[in-house]
């Protein structure tokens, strides 16, 4: 069963009662008004998934009820649907000129109605989702940038590496629903530094014995965060082995090669580029160019020989480049 609330806005009672009965016998929930103020009122008490409304009405007519309702920030994401007699070419136009989803001209059939006002639910629902990840994606990258917070030498790191990495896995081929695990393990992989202390992070010089030992938890720690969460758990492998290397020698499991995880390997090459590129506690940074150098003379000891190779295809077509110019500003 629907659970989308429709709003049916139409001054004959009989029309309306037959538009009710379909849609409701359908699963919807239906909400009815005989004009435009009337839908009014009805929207000020919540805010219906879809309003189909006639145009030729008292009081306000389909076009003035259009206009209130695109007006206002809370309801302006409603699909809105035209229900008219009028089938001229003009007032079609005019319809869809306004920003309504769609334009139907009576009569019309239950199939034209039912396909109608699924495909506009459907595309509404599609919109939501997008906008929803956007602004999940958005609340991520908050999150991990907290670490930037505390240690201003990694001002940007989480934004650049996302992008790199992003860069390299299209270089590979890698396209729409491939990137978001991918995108996720970007924007996360550092977050288990959240619980490193700042003496470690921030430490002028190398680090002893035991704040090593301290500093390779972050990615235990970070796979841990996010396991549970569905829609990040997928990253958890990015996450807990983006300090794997080629030869085996990396942490925190001393994988090696093909064992590591691609999406670990991508960022592995993302970040170390950044690593290399920016100032950081311990060192300067060295120039684009030469960290483009050391990142090539590392692949197939501690970065996979094909993402590397991704790497200067990336490079050569100068999409690496102007991600870091943002922060040399």
């Amino acid at each position: 069963m629907n659970k989308e609330t429709l709003l049916i806005v139409e001054d004959n009672p009989v029309l309306r009662e037959g538009l009710q009965d379909i849609l409701a016998h359908e699963g919807y929930q239906v909400l009815t008004a005989s004009n435009g103020q009337e839908a009014l009122d009805h929207l000020r008490l919540a805010s219906p998934d879809l309003i189909l409304s006639d145009i030729a009405m008292p009081q306000m007519d389909g076009y003035a009820l259009f206009q209130a309702v695109r007006t206002r920030p809370e309801w302006v994401t409603i699909p809105f649907i035209f229900l008219s007699a009028r089938g001229e070419h003009t007032d079609v136009l005019r319809g869809k000129n306004l920003g309504a989803e769609d334009y139907l001209v009576k009569p019309l059939s239950r199939e034209e109605l039912l396909t109608a006002v699924n495909a506009r639910l459907n595309r509404s629902q599609q919109i939501h989702m997008a906008q929803l990840q956007q602004a999940y994606e958005t609340s991520l990258t908050l999150l991990a940038n907290s670490i930037d917070m505390r240690d201003p030498y990694t001002h940007g790191h989480v934004e650049r590496v996302s992008a790199y990495t992003l860069a390299l896995a299209r270089e590979l081929g890698w396209q729409n629903h491939m990137l978001d695990h991918l995108r996720f393990g970007a924007i996360l992989h550092d977050i288990g530094k959240i619980m490193i202390s700042e003496q470690v992070l921030l430490q002028g010089g190398p680090l002893s014995e035991e704040e090593w030992v301290e500093m390779k938890k972050h990615p235990i720690v970070g796979a841990e965060m996010i396991r549970d969460i569905p829609l990040l758990a997928p990253a958890a492998p990015i996450v807990r082995h983006h300090h794997e290397r080629w030869d085996g020698l990396g942490y925190p499991d001393g994988l090696k090669g093909e064992a590591i995880p691609i999406g670990a390997r991508l960022v592995a090459v993302a970040d170390g580029f950044d690593a290399l590129s920016t100032d950081r506690p311990y060192r300067r940074a060295v120039s684009l160019e030469q960290a483009y150098v050391e990142v090539c003379a590392c692949a197939g000891r501690q970065y996979d020989p094909e993402v590397v190779a991704a790497f200067r295809r990336a490079w050569e077509s100068a999409r690496l480049q102007p991600i870091l110019a943002p922060w040399l500003k």
